[in-house]
């Protein structure tokens, strides 16, 4: 997805007479709409009006799982969709992207509530081997206490009882999200970022396609297709108006925040899963840090930059604090961000009881719009979004094959994993980096080592952040479809949440490898940076107020680099 491949795509989708699919949606819904369609051998384009993943699918919990306390729910039929998607992800479709990770449950009451736990983490796993898709996991086990503390000596003694240790798998969402899209790409699709839609085209009461803007150049134009699949998430409601239709279901949006924490601030060998009053809270491992969250509440404000308030950010060090022996403080919290969860609405007052389930409407002939789900089924949505989609066309169109097609990076995956120690030899890298690539690359390391060994100066870490490579921002403007500095800082690499002062030390020095690549000028590269210290400064300050009104008037302080 190079500049030059996003230009070629906008250029087609302009002159070509007829799409069999447009989807209007860079998430990971969309995204996997248009590689399903695409691998049917439909003709597919896709927009993005701001990157691939900027919402919702780059801000979630980051795990692919079953959802555990939907079995408590008796929702068994969305568990075991969730559960087949995991295990179809964790070995074949994207290895190199979603790895296995366990959780402690502390168990606080003697008697009922282990065989309780223990009977519902048991159906968790049964429910994993079934359909014919290996799991790929480890099953659970049972803890005594001092078993459970030397597994997480952070854990308050008083705690907790004993425990039940199960295991789910964990993603980079905005890598994986945007790694879809490059897959479907590599398959023929046509995909542009930064491309939005204005409204959708008529004959009579039938959508034939949309009117789009390029939003980097202004240049409008027509994009006509025989179905247009709306899979804009929390947008939903919006972009269904455009179309003239209430339409069939709406949307409500959830606020989730997450916290980042230092590894070394909590010691532990594990996650951990605690039950709050309304719902569950994850402290899951992440690299060298803690992810903690998440809050579950109604959001009716900005949709694009949902702002997490003191109070969210208070919230979470409350519930985290009530189990550890050392507590957390706002001193330790290196990043913050918030996502919200697209929810089918009318179901229920709280959001955290709304439907984790999809659905697809067809509210006009050649609008289909799906929409609620969650990120581990996306697979699943996208296939029934097309399917929804084949019924108005006329031609015999093959079924869903995406079961079975690894994404860009998978083939050959655990074979250059077993090489790891030779490219380290020869790159002249620590094995420590080779690993890190291997883990958001796969089998496309090999990319990386070759601009590593064209330019070695690429093999420098940024500052503040060393986790990554300068190989990586030019090879997420060649080759992902990076345009931004926020698009590498924040959904790239995790800078913007990884590093104490979220990227700005990093900022300069990414503007200057991506100018050349992309044309800038020297003012265009200033005005990048001075966006992106806006934007954490809006963030910061927006973090210190004390309800989501005032958070959200914060952050939109920093306006965005291309306006929407």
């Amino acid at each position: 997805m190079s500049p030059q491949n996003r230009a070629e795509a906008l250029a087609a989708m302009e002159t070509e007479k007829e799409f069999d699919i447009l989807i209007v949606g860079g998430g990971v819904v969309g995204a996997g709409a248009a590689l399903d369609a695409v691998t049917r051998g439909l003709s597919t384009a896709i927009v993005e009006a701001r990157d691939w993943a900027s919402g919702t699918s780059s801000r979630s919990s980051k795990l692919i799982h079953g959802g555990l306390r939907y079995l408590e729910m008796l929702d068994f039929g969305l568990v075991r969709e969730a559960l087949h998607e995991r295990g179809l992800l964790v070995q074949h479709i994207a290895p190199h992207l979603i790895r296995p990770v366990s959780f402690l449950y502390p168990l606080t009451h003697r008697g009922w509530e282990r065989p309780y736990v223990g009977a519902g983490v048991l159906l968790y796993d049964t429910m994993g081997t079934a359909g014919g898709s290996s799991r790929g996991l480890p099953h659970h086990r049972h803890f005594s206490k001092r078993r459970a503390l030397r597994e997480a000596p952070c854990l308050k003694s008083d705690a907790l009882t004993g425990a039940v240790q199960y295991w789910d798998a964990q993603v980079d969402d905005a890598r994986h999200t945007m790694t879809v899209v490059r897959t479907a790409v590599d398959f023929g699709a046509r995909a542009a970022n930064r491309t939005r839609v204005l409204g959708f085209l008529r004959e009579g009461e039938r959508v034939v396609g949309a009117r789009v803007v390029d939003l980097e150049t202004a240049h409008e134009f027509d994009v006509r297709a025989k179905q247009v699949i709306n899979a804009t998430g929390v947008w939903t409601d919006e972009t269904q108006r455009m179309a003239d239709t209430r339409g069939q279901f709406h949307v409500r949006a959830s606020k989730g925040v997450h916290l980042v924490v230092p590894r070394d601030r909590l010691q532990s060998t594990t996650g951990i899963i605690l039950r709050t009053e309304t719902s569950v809270l994850f402290v899951i491992p992440w690299g060298r840090h803690w992810i903690i969250g998440t809050t579950d509440t109604d959001w009716n404000l900005d949709l694009a930059h949902p702002a997490a308030s003191a109070r969210d950010i208070d919230y979470l060090l409350d519930q985290v604090n009530s189990v550890l022996s050392s507590p957390l403080s706002r001193a330790d919290v290196e990043g913050v961000y918030a996502g919200l969860r697209p929810l089918l609405s009318g179901e229920s007052e709280s959001t955290s009881k709304l439907s984790r389930e999809h659905v697809v409407g067809h509210p006009v002939p050649g609008l289909v719009v799906i929409a609620g789900g969650k990120y581990t089924t996306y697979r699943v949505m996208g296939k029934d979004a097309v399917d929804e989609a084949v019924r108005g066309m006329d031609a015999r169109v093959p079924d869903s094959c995406t079961e079975r097609i690894p994404l860009v990076g998978a083939g050959g995956f655990e074979g250059i994993r077993n090489q790891k120690h030779a490219l380290a030899a020869s790159s002249g890298l620590h094995v420590a980096r080779i690993e890190h690539l291997l883990g958001r690359y796969g089998s496309l390391t090999h990319d990386l080592l070759e601009l590593v060994a064209a330019d070695p100066a690429l093999a420098e870490p940024l500052p503040g952040v060393d986790d990554y490579l300068l190989a990586e921002v030019v090879y997420a403007v060649t080759h992902e479809g990076a345009r931004h500095l926020d698009d590498v800082l924040a959904r790239r690499t995790r800078a913007s949440i990884e590093a104490w002062d979220r990227g700005v030390s990093a900022a300069p020095v990414v503007a200057a490898l991506m100018k050349p690549l992309l044309g800038w000028d020297a003012a265009h590269a200033d005005t990048e940076v001075d966006h992106y210290i806006a934007r954490v400064a809006a963030e910061r300050e927006s973090q210190e107020q004390p309800d989501d009104a005032t958070a959200d008037a914060a952050r939109l302080g920093a306006a965005d680099i291309v306006p929407v």
